[in-house]
């Protein structure tokens, strides 16, 4: 079954991070109900990223998108990954969710 890389892209400030614990509660909640409702789908949760670069033959530069975290999904296709895309919490944030077919290399 392929797998499918999910990640996230948009402007991510730590100032803009709910400090309040009922705000980061329900924040985390929305994300525990989205990853429970992948079922057995979900294959790494993933992580939020705080920075990135992108590396090119002349040296660093800045990445191109901003990349803002990271999921793994396996699911019978691509129409079943935009499925699950479509309901990351992500969305309501005004960031956008890419989504990649792996290429198993059989390593």
């Amino acid at each position: 079954m392929p797998k499918y890389l999910l990640t996230y892209h948009g402007e991510m400030n730590m100032e803009d991070m709910p400090s309040d614990p009922e705000a980061v509660q329900a924040v985390m909640a929305q994300w525990g109900a989205w990853y429970e409702s992948m079922g057995a789908a979900l294959v790494d949760g993933g992580a939020p990223i705080a920075m990135s670069t992108a590396i090119s033959t002349d040296g660093a530069t800045d990445a191109p998108a901003k990349l803002s975290g990271y999921t793994i999904i396996e699911c019978d296709d691509f129409a079943a990954a935009t499925a699950i895309a479509e309901g990351s919490p992500v969305l309501a944030n005004g960031h956008s969710v890419q989504i990649s077919q792996t290429i198993d290399m059989g390593m």
